[in-house]
C-alpha cells in the first residue's frame, strides 16, 4: 500500500486498518519485517520517487514535492537535503547526465544508506 500510494497522506492507523490489525502491532511487525518504521519506509519511498522525478522530468521542485506527498516545499527540501546530502536543485544539476542508467540501477545506487537520517523526523 505504501509503495502504491506513497503520495497519499498515509499514517500508521490507516495502514493498520488496511492490514486488519492494531496500530501498535502493525508498527512492531512492520519494523521487524522491513527494518524501519512505517513512517521511515514512506519517507524513503517519497525521496526515491522525488529523485527520479528530479532526474527525469523538468517539473519544478515545488511540483515534485507535491507529487510525492509532501505538503510543503520547506519540509520536502529540508528532508531531501538531510537524506541525500544536497538540495533538490543541486541533486538535479548533478544527476542530469546520468539518465541513460536504468531507473532501477539508479534507485539502488542513490538510495539513502543511513536510516538514522530518516529517524530524525
Amino acid at each position: 500500500m505504501v509503495d502504491a500510494r506513497y503520495a497519499d497522506p498515509l499514517d500508521v492507523p490507516a495502514l493498520a486498518r488496511a492490514a486488519h490489525t492494531s496500530p501498535a502491532h502493525f508498527s512492531r511487525r512492520f519494523k521487524q519485517t522491513f527494518g524501519e518504521t512505517p513512517h521511515q519506509y514512506l519517507l524513503t519511498r517519497r525521496i526515491e520517487r522525488a529523485k527520479h522525478l528530479l532526474r527525469e522530468t523538468d517539473r519544478s521542485v515545488t511540483e515534485v514535492s507535491l507529487d510525492v506527498g509532501f505538503r510543503s516545499l520547506g519540509s520536502f527540501s529540508s528532508k531531501f537535503t538531510e537524506v541525500v546530502g544536497g538540495t533538490p536543485t543541486e541533486y538535479r544539476r548533478k544527476m542530469r547526465g546520468l539518465s541513460p542508467v536504468p531507473t532501477c540501477v539508479m534507485m539502488a545506487w542513490t538510495r539513502p544508506h543511513g536510516r538514522a537520517a530518516l529517524e530524525k523526523n
